[in-house]
């Protein structure tokens, strides 16, 4: 089992500008959704900017202590857009 706190710890120590929401999805602590803001995803793929979030969560993901990940990643600007919707 990990912890929220540990899961946006790992994406911040890959991408330091990154803003990180972690919610756990069944309270057993191995199900999580992560939405993350960065400015490294600029000019990224989707699939790319889900790969940097694998990358930070590698360790977790192959010890099954992160069972099932959904991932939502948006650039600042994007978020910008979202957040007013």
């Amino acid at each position: 089992m990990i912890s929220p706190q540990q899961v946006e710890a790992m994406i911040v120590a890959e991408l330091p500008d990154a803003l990180v929401k972690v919610q756990d999805l069944t309270g057993g602590g191995d199900h999580y959704q992560v939405t993350v803001v960065s400015s490294q995803f600029a000019g990224k793929r989707l699939v790319q900017q889900h790969q940097l979030i694998y990358d930070a969560l590698r360790q977790a993901m192959s010890t099954e202590a992160i069972h099932a990940l959904a991932i939502k990643t948006y650039t600042p600007e994007a978020w910008q857009t979202t957040a007013a919707s």
